[in-house]
């Protein structure tokens, strides 16, 4: 019996996909739920599972084309027997170091590349170049392989060979071409071009800076460490103490927590936080729902789930809509200072930086304190520039005396 395979009902406010790769061919086995191809929204890439098990008896599509909800993409066979590698025949001649035979080579190195966790961008490169996975070092968290590991060995291995002729080691040197290579944008790139230029077009951006003091933060963070990863199984970052800070500072100034329809002001009396975060895709902005009513373990625990699923591919289009705020950390990275664009319909951003030692006057006296310049890009259409100051003068005095995020001042 044929089981068609279509695609399936698309997100909220997507109309079309692009179907990035195939991980089946025409013939194969395939079992029932077994992700068979990627596709990729503006937002997030969905798997393709088979709804049967059987073999693949025909691909409808190709890689790279736009596909729409209800398009056939496949079909599967129920009543075949997939044509699975099987061993060589037995020959009397044969000893126990004969040559694996070519299929059972391809199917080793495809079984190797399914034991790494290779985004659909970097499993691709992978396939084109048909480079053993298991050569390559991953930078990545937890040593996962990403685009530039892949583009960086197939560089390394262009630069030099080392042959032997006569006896002697002798290095060949090949000159690296000059070369240019076009590649079209992902949906999500040009969907976070797209989003970037809008908020320059539509909102009155400006940006105040301020700095803060986080010797208090430090020490609290070092105080209670241990405890705290012991009784909530979750490490106490910097990022709880900004969430919680930022929700308290909206609090006071609901308008930066705000945004614009027409030409009416949508106030909310919630705090949805967006936290900006670096993917192998491009950056992603998944929200904490009701971080203003969460504990300093709540904001960590929901934090690091959410870059986990944005990370390895499994982030649904519900966790990337609906923020009222962002907040985004360039320090991880080293930026000593930046000018965040907002996220439309959103009216604020909060650009956390670079922690850095600097001498400070305390008390008539020069010390070196851990100083981090803060950023709040905001749209200067509803957020006059008092209430912007003001809302980052309320962050920095809940950063540098943190028991007021526990009093609630």
């Amino acid at each position: 019996m044929a089981t068609e395979i279509k695609v399936a009902q698309l997100p909220e406010s997507v109309s079309d996909a692009t179907l990035v790769g195939w991980h089946k061919k025409v013939g194969d086995t395939v079992q029932r739920d077994e992700n068979l191809a990627d596709l990729e929204t503006d937002k997030v890439v969905l798997e393709v599972p088979a709804p049967v098990g059987g073999v693949l008896a025909e691909i409808r599509i190709a890689d790279g084309t736009t596909v729409t909800e209800g398009e056939l993409l496949a079909i599967i066979d129920e009543s075949a027997t997939g044509a699975s590698p099987s061993a060589p025949a037995a020959d009397t001649d044969a000893t126990d170091d004969t040559a694996p035979t070519e299929p059972q080579t391809a199917k080793a190195a495809s079984d190797d590349r399914a034991a790494h966790k290779l985004s659909p961008a970097v499993r691709r490169l992978v396939e084109e170049h048909d480079l053993d996975v298991s050569m390559i070092t991953g930078s990545g968290k937890g040593g996962r392989i990403n685009k530039a590991d892949v583009l960086r060995f197939i560089d390394s291995q262009q630069q030099s060979d080392v042959v032997a002729e006569d006896g002697e080691a002798v290095t060949e040197v090949r000159a690296t071409d000059r070369m240019e290579e076009r590649v079209p944008m992902s949906r999500l790139r040009a969907r976070v071009a797209e989003r970037l230029i809008e908020a320059q077009a539509t909102a009155a951006m400006l940006t105040t800076f301020n700095e803060v003091d986080l010797t208090e933060v430090i020490a609290l963070r070092s105080r209670y460490k241990e405890e705290f990863i012991e009784k909530y199984d979750v490490k106490l970052g910097f990022m709880s103490f900004f969430v919680k800070a930022a929700c308290e500072a909206l609090a006071k100034f609901p308008v930066v927590n705000a945004s614009v329809e027409g030409t009416d002001i949508l106030y909310h009396n919630y705090q949805d936080v967006g936290i900006a975060v670096s993917t192998d895709r491009g950056l992603l902005v998944p929200v904490l729902r009701d971080a203003g009513q969460m504990s300093f373990a709540e904001i960590e625990t929901g934090i690091n789930a959410l870059g986990r699923k944005a990370r390895d591919g499994s982030i649904g289009i519900d966790d990337l809509t609906g923020g009222t705020f962002t907040v985004t950390n360039g320090g991880i990275f080293g930026s000593m200072m930046s000018t965040p664009i907002i996220n439309p319909p959103q009216s604020a951003i909060l650009g956390m930086h670079n922690i850095q030692q600097r001498p400070m006057v305390v008390d008539g006296n020069i010390e070196a304190r851990p100083m981090m310049y803060l950023a709040l890009t905001y749209d200067h259409r509803i957020i006059d520039g008092r209430e912007s100051v003001q809302f980052l003068v309320s962050i920095k005095q809940a950063l540098e005396n943190p028991e007021r995020l526990l009093l609630g001042l």
